[in-house]
Order: structure tokens, then sequence, then C-alpha cells
């Protein structure tokens, strides 16, 4: 990893951050070369946090040096941090295979892993996004695997498209014209569904989300990326119990982020531009299953087209804090993978709503008690 990170950027700018490696960090600097204890920019994206037992524990993509494409070379990076300013290097939670049968074989491509912990099993439970090897993005598979300890290694137990041959789940007061019309389908992500009802719903960038009853939900960019599915778990985190809704039909969405405050379900999404950013956008809910209210693009000021140059991947609420929610998103660099860049910006609320300025430094002290 020194070894990157030197070919990575011009040698004083190196020395310069293994010097700031050694002082305490205590702000946030969006787009900025962010080194771990090791002085080594953190190598985790398209990631997500877990808080457990007074520790927050970031999971990423690995990248690696010169790697212009987004295959899975090593697996998933591990960090832990008690402040969110300054992170240790934990290593490879979940290690690819050199078993080119394997589903998570080295090569394939292994995205967006976010981690839950089940208090009822006392597993720790890693979702991702994947593709097979050597498939390009037509396999569209939720992966999962699972450890008894949080930074691993995880053991990885099945990959597969969610809730074959089930149909989807609709609040009370739904419009017929808004049902799936299995022999007759009404539009072009009614027929994705359709397509491939039989085999399971194609799940591609990803979130899960753990509510305040303990039960655990997959959200995911389906039928070619023109909606978003909210999947019910099992109570083991592991499987999905065919329970699930259909979000913002008919538009291309992906880079869930889901999180609640009193009471209701926010999610920030973005549109689907390759590598290149774009607006982001945002919904409401009373009831994780809806009805979802497209709410519109909640960054704002220069850049807030396209993100400030991002696109979401987690929502953290910051513990012992009171609405405290940190926006995390990642600045890819599609020609170096491992170059890539963390914006983490606070949420604003007005009332209910919630706005994402840019800030070029900012702390926790900002926000409010």
């Amino acid at each position: 990893m020194k070894k990157y990170y030197k070919l990575l950027i011009p040698g004083l700018l190196l020395i310069g951050n293994l010097t700031l490696a050694q002082t305490t960090l205590k702000k946030f600097n969006p787009g900025k070369i962010w080194p771990d204890n090791n002085g080594v920019h953190i190598n985790a994206h398209g990631g997500g946090i877990l808080y457990n037992n007074g520790t927050y524990y970031w999971f990423g993509e690995h990248k690696v040096e010169g790697d212009a494409g987004n295959r899975a070379q090593v697996g998933v990076h591990c960090y832990s941090s008690k402040d969110l300013y300054n992170w240790k290097d934990e290593g490879i939670a979940l290690s690819v295979s050199s078993d080119p049968t394997n589903d998570i074989a080295k090569g394939c491509i292994l995205e967006r892993p976010k981690v839950i912990y089940n208090k009822k099993t006392r597993k720790y439970v890693m979702w991702f996004h994947l593709e097979l090897l050597g498939k390009g993005y037509s396999a569209a598979r939720a992966g999962v695997a699972i450890s008894d300890n949080v930074t691993g290694p995880y053991r990885f137990l099945k990959s597969y498209r969610p809730n074959p041959g089930k149909l989807p789940f609709y609040p009370a007061g739904t419009p017929e014209s808004e049902k799936v019309n299995v022999a007759n389908p009404a539009n072009k992500s009614d027929g994705f569904f359709c397509r491939d009802m039989p085999g399971g719903q194609m799940a591609r960038d990803m979130t899960v989300f753990v509510d305040n009853d303990g039960k655990a939900y997959h959200v995911f960019s389906s039928e070619e990326n023109f909606t978003l599915d909210i999947a019910e778990l099992t109570d083991d985190y592991t499987s999905h119990t065919g329970k699930f809704v259909r979000v913002y039909i008919g538009h291309q969405t992906e880079a869930p982020a889901l999180f609640k405050r009193h009471g209701i379900y926010y999610m920030i999404g973005s549109g689907c531009t390759g590598w290149a950013p774009n607006a982001a956008r945002w919904f409401t809910a009373k009831s994780i299953w809806g009805p979802w209210t497209y709410k519109g693009n909640p960054c704002k000021g220069n850049e807030s087209e396209i993100t400030y140059g991002g696109q979401s991947t987690h929502v953290l609420p910051v513990e012992g804090k009171k609405d405290a929610f940190i926006f995390i998103a990642d600045k890819w660099v599609p020609k170096n993978a491992i170059d890539g860049r963390y914006l983490w910006l606070p949420i604003e609320f007005n009332g209910d709503d919630i706005s994402i300025n840019w800030r070029d430094s900012w702390s926790l002290n900002d926000f409010k008690k």
C-alpha cells in the first residue's frame, strides 16, 4: 500500500500527509487525501459505516493502484475509529477467492459493501452488489457474508437475485393502475420486472438499513436501474422474505442511502450517468413500505447539480448527538480508482426538509448538541 501511495502523489505531498497522520485530526476535509494511522489514503470506496460498542467501523471496496477498471482484486477493507476523523487500518474483512469458479473470484465486481449486526444471532452480516467474473454487469446479484467478529474475516455465504416469483407489496390505497400487470406490462420498467420475475430481480447499487424494531431491509437498484426495491430481510439478515416495494418506478436511480429521523424515512440517491457525477435526489415516506415521495435535489449552491463531484453511498447517524447525520459520498476516479476521494458533509434540517451544502472543512461541533 505504501508503494501504491507513493505512486499516487508526489513525494513532498506524501511527507506532508505522513506528518498529518501523526497529528490527531479534528476536522473533515471533503475531497482531500484522508490518511489512516499509517499515513496511507483510506481505501474503502463505495462503503458504509457500522457503529458497534463505542467504535465506528468503515467497510468499503479495496482498490488497486493503476487499475482503471472496477474489478475486485483484493476484497473489502475495514477501518475503525472512535471519533470519525482518525481511522485505524483493520485489514481486509472479506477476501476475494483465488478459485475462478467461486462467485467472489478475484476479478469479479464487488461493490458497495455494508455491514449490519444481528443481535439475535450475534453475527455481523455483510451485503454487497456482485457481478460474476467475466460477466460484465449482467449478473446483477446480491451477495452476503457473515462473521463472528466485526473486523472479520467474513465468510461468503451465497449470491443470488432477490425475491424470485414474488410480486411487490402494495400499501393500502395503491391504485390498480400502479400495480404490475404480469400479462400486459404497462411500461418499460414493468417489462423488466416481469422478464426477471422467475429468476429474481436484478440487484445492483445497494444499501442495508436496520429499523428501530430490529427489522432489516435491503435497498437496491433493480429493473435495469429503472426502480429501487426496498426488500425485507429474514430475521437472521441473510436472506429475503419475499416482501418488497418498488420506489420511483420508471426513473433510473442508483447509489441509495437510507436513514430515519423523527419517524420519517429518508432516502438519498443519484441518477445513472456511469462514473460521471449528476444531481442527487431525495425521497421521504412515513412507512418503510411507502408511499415514497420524490423531493428533488438536496444539494445547494455551486456544483450542486453534480453533487459536488460525488455520488451518495451512505448516511451516518452520529452517536450521542441529536439530529446529527452525515451525508457520505464518493468522488470516483475511474482512471485510477485508488485515488477516489470521500465527501463527508453535514445534513441540515428545516422542519422535515433536508439540504446539503458544500464545506471546505468542518467538524462535529458544527452539529447542535
